[in-house]
């Protein structure tokens, strides 16, 4: 095919799809052997994106080409350390949009705020770009939904960022519990206590800061006023590009609740308290204290909470208890125990004990299983099926607390609640124009 029709078919196929192109041509992806080296690009560079992009420095033969952000200190600051720590230049860039048409890009990391997520990946994907997407997946249902179809029409790599499946610690945990090492499981109990979950003291507006972009922060989400508290790591607070610490460290935590019995649909009821109980006003929409139950077919989960607090079970601040018959497993993302039951009859343990202390956050792991799949074609370890799964656990409790329902039904075949148009009202998000919500 040559240029002219490849770029008239490729207008053709988005326009029939409901997908704006921004790309004067689709860029054609490049082909690396196993052994070639990667072109990475980075957009949202302030925080955990950085801390992403770096881990993929990390793998030999991965190179830093291209970075952009809305601030141009972040940007400047982010460049700087990119040259003084691996000797690389990459270009510079503001709108994502100019980014996506250099062609020597393989692959785009997003470490945006949640609302971001969807159409950055859609667009990354329709310019010939495998993704790594920062977690959760997206902000919406119908997002999540729309990124999974995305990745299968386009036929290239998404890596959602849920780490914990490329560590260690967690892999023993399931090898343990698929094994049947701990009996029948019965039962998984999930927390997460964090002092900054409250969100940040209450400020008045001010005006944009100087070299900030804020109109291209905002997005697709609604038009507002500037204020700290809303922008750089208090975002999440706010429903509109975030969904507070349930949406943070929840998504982790389920995600291995559900890995436990490969859990591949979305939850098709939950029991949901969700409320801000903190002793002070300050600045969020999202709640600092949940509880939520996820009944299963054979087993329960139960995640519990609470932001202002940094204490919870076994005096852990987060981790999972994993409860079967002969066995309870407790573990964090650095550590793991096995409490076996006592066998009264044959009085001993009804199985060995365990214990692993020496655990480390997997997110090094995590990029290199992201450039080895693109490099092998070999299956990722959070495909954007699987964070789909793990998003709907907290969005579905969030809608649910948001729309005052102590109980939501969900049919995943019809994309529904079957019980509460208030909350089906919460699927689609609403895009400000001249943003579009992709469709396909």
């Amino acid at each position: 095919m040559n240029r002219r029709k490849f770029i008239n078919r490729t207008a053709l196929t988005t326009a029939a799809l409901g997908i704006a192109s921004i790309l004067p041509e689709r860029n054609w992806g490049r082909t690396i052997p196993a052994s070639g080296q990667l072109n990475v690009a980075l957009i949202g560079c302030k925080s955990m994106g950085f801390g992403d992009l770096e881990n993929h420095l990390a793998v030999p033969g991965v190179n830093c080409v291209a970075l952009c952000d809305i601030d141009d200190s972040v940007l400047n600051e982010r460049a700087d350390q990119v040259k003084k720590k691996y000797n690389q230049s990459p270009k510079l860039y503001k709108d994502f949009r100019k980014m996506l048409e250099q062609k020597d890009i393989d692959a785009v990391i997003i470490g945006t705020p949640d609302h971001w997520h969807c159409l950055l990946t859609v667009y990354a994907l329709q310019a010939g770009k495998h993704v790594y997407v920062e977690k959760p997946m997206a902000n919406t249902i119908e997002e999540c939904n729309i990124m999974v179809k995305a990745a299968k029409h386009y036929g290239k790599i998404i890596q959602v960022g849920q780490q914990q499946r490329s560590g260690f610690v967690f892999q023993k945990a399931m090898e343990l519990i698929k094994g049947g090492k701990i009996g029948k499981l019965r039962k998984v109990n999930a927390w997460a206590n964090f002092n900054y979950g409250v969100g940040s003291p209450v400020v008045p507006d001010e005006p944009v800061p100087a070299g900030v972009d804020f109109e291209m922060w905002l997005g697709p989400a609604p038009k507002r006023s500037f204020n700290r508290t809303r922008f750089h790591g208090n975002w999440r607070m706010f429903w509109d590009y975030g969904g507070g610490m349930n949406s943070d460290w929840g998504v982790h935590l389920l995600d291995m609740a559900l890995w436990a019995k490969d859990i591949n649909d979305p939850p098709e009821k939950v029991l949901v308290y969700g409320a801000n109980t903190f002793h002070e006003p300050r600045s969020r929409e999202t709640f600092d204290s949940m509880s939520v139950i996820y009944p299963k077919q054979d087993y329960v989960i139960n995640w519990n909470m609470t932001a202002g607090i940094q204490k919870g079970p076994y005096d852990m601040p987060y981790g999972l208890e994993f409860v079967g018959d002969d066995a309870t497993i407790v573990m964090d993302r650095n550590k793991m125990t096995v409490y076996p039951e006592w066998d009264e009859d044959a009085k001993k343990p009804r199985t060995e004990e365990y214990k692993y202390t020496e655990g480390k956050e997997s997110h090094k792991e995590h990029a290199k299983n992201f450039i080895d799949s693109i490099k092998t074609g070999n299956r990722q370890a959070c495909p954007p099926e699987t964070g789909r799964i793990a998003a709907l656990h907290l969005h579905i409790p969030n809608i649910a607390a948001r729309t005052g329902e102590s109980i939501l039904i969900w049919d995943d075949a019809s994309n529904r609640f079957t019980n509460s148009e208030a909350a089906n009202k919460l699927i689609t998000p609403v895009y400000r124009q001249p943003w579009t919500l992709p469709k396909f």
